[in-house]
């Protein structure tokens, strides 16, 4: 049980007593950035995918252990959606604060499909998946800018 709670809180960073989803997002940065250098949107995209994947399943046996749907201190999914939202951002620091920005914007106010996945969709996957398409959404957004606005 121990690897378990140390994925579902990712480091321990969603035992944060403050903002534990932010602390989790935050807690993602420096494996994101150094995937990004070192392996580009690939390793990124691979980083977010096995997350992902292992995230359903050591959410869920976390939750139950603690006994709550949706405990506050796992955030594997925070970490998952946040690296989702990063995979247009490169090694851009602008576009690593925009991103991390973007997805906490649409995790914390949970915009339709995020709200459905949050209130329809209970388990592992439950837990993953809103933070996932909040991670799509900001994702989706962060690279039309860096595509289109010129700025960067």
């Amino acid at each position: 049980m121990p690897v378990i709670k140390l994925i579902s809180t990712w480091f321990y960073s969603g035992l944060s007593p403050k903002a534990p989803g932010t602390c989790g997002s935050l807690a993602a940065l420096p494996f994101v950035y150094v995937l990004a250098w070192w392996g580009g949107v690939t390793a990124v995209a691979v980083f977010a995918l096995v997350v992902s994947v292992a995230g359903v399943y050591v959410a869920d046996v976390y939750a139950k252990k603690l006994g709550q749907a949706d405990p506050g201190q796992i955030v594997v999914d925070e970490v998952a959606g946040q690296a989702i939202a990063l995979l247009a951002a490169g090694t851009n620091l602008s576009l690593f604060v925009l991103g991390f920005g973007l997805f906490r914007l649409f995790d914390i106010s949970k915009p339709w499909p995020v709200s459905w996945a949050d209130q329809k969709v209970h388990g592992g996957l439950g837990i993953m998946l809103d933070d996932i398409f909040a991670g799509i959404i900001g994702g989706i957004i962060l690279w039309g800018i860096r595509t289109y606005s010129g700025w960067f």
